[in-house]
């Protein structure tokens, strides 16, 4: 009888801890679910400002205005695109991308000019890759180069391809071959997307 209670106490004990920790959990998440929300809505700001050549570093309340200010948002099916305008006279537009890396899937933004001949900027905003390695696509020397590159049928090029003036990242090349893959199919869907008159 002994060894029953002794037995029983601490699974009983157990169970009564996890009702507990999983009740506080669940209320913790669920009143903090509105900030989570908030900054996940600040991080597009952020990017979308990015990817456009405005400022994106700026406190909280001043990337929301700068937002407000000069970002219309225009949602066509799952199609959400940002256009920008500056005194009334579209500036660009951005675009989230969806792709696959080398160890997971990537989500990015990306500026694209009003007459789609120029990448305004790009951003990564959810990867897997390797931090050190594959992860420096975060890096600004990555993301800044393709700052005003021309968009051609193959815009993306990483050196030594002919013309290319991109610097993939050394010992990553298999994440930067899947960022061109991936930035170059969506330029593509894109361009063909503006076409059909849907921009």
């Amino acid at each position: 009888m002994a060894n029953k209670k002794q037995i029983i106490r601490p699974v009983i004990f157990m169970l009564v801890l996890t009702i507990i920790y999983t009740f506080v959990l669940a209320y913790i998440n669920e009143s903090s679910s509105g900030i989570i929300k908030e900054q996940e809505e600040l991080r597009i700001k952020r990017s979308v400002l990015y990817v456009l050549g405005q400022p994106s570093t700026e406190a909280d309340a001043v990337v929301t205005a700068l937002f407000n200010e000069k970002i219309e948002i225009k949602v066509d099916g799952d199609q959400t695109t940002y256009l920008y305008k500056e005194n009334g006279v579209l500036s660009g537009y951005a675009f989230e991308f969806q792709g696959n890396a080398l160890w997971g899937s990537l989500t990015g933004y990306i500026g694209l000019s009003p007459d789609f001949t120029t990448v305004m900027g790009i951003d990564f905003v959810a990867h897997s890759e390797t931090p050190g390695l594959g992860g420096r696509i975060d890096e600004a020397w990555f993301k800044e180069q393709f700052r005003g590159i021309p968009i051609t049928e193959t815009t993306v090029a990483f050196k030594p391809t002919e013309n290319a003036t991109l610097d993939a990242i050394t010992g990553a090349t298999l994440t930067s071959n899947a960022v061109r893959n991936t930035v170059n199919a969506f330029i593509s869907d894109i361009l063909m997307y503006a076409k059909e008159g849907n921009l």
